[in-house]
């Protein structure tokens, strides 16, 4: 089963269309049409699973050093990595459920906090 085509991703009040670029065993990729937002998901079983969704966003800055505009890009995931048993998807969408609450309680303060360098 695959997610909906295209997906849509909202960066900074901007929504980007995503649509499916590739598909493979258990993966999918999904790409705007400026090639600056990539959504990949993907699992992969063994003595463990592990589900991903990634989200890679490039841009053109400005260099700090010679001001010459250059590519940049930074990733953001999120994985879920479980024992073969012992763990429903219930149950990772519930300890994901709780997770999500934490960092995203009192306006992202969390994340903005780990952004900053505290822990």
């Amino acid at each position: 089963m695959s997610f909906a085509d295209p997906q849509s991703i909202t960066i900074s009040a901007v929504t980007s269309s995503l649509p499916k670029v590739s598909s493979g065993n258990y993966a999918g990729v999904y790409q705007s049409a400026d090639g600056l937002i990539l959504l990949k998901a993907s699992s992969s079983y063994g003595n463990r699973t592990r589900q991903v969704l990634r989200v890679d966003h490039s841009k053109v800055a400005a260099d700090a050093i010679t001001g010459l505009n250059v590519k940049r890009s930074m990733s953001c995931y999120l994985v879920f990595d479980r024992p073969v048993d012992g763990y429903t998807n219930a149950d990772a969408l519930a300890v994901y459920t709780g997770f999500k609450t934490q960092f995203t309680a009192s306006s992202d303060v969390l994340i903005t906090k780990l952004l900053g360098g505290e822990s």
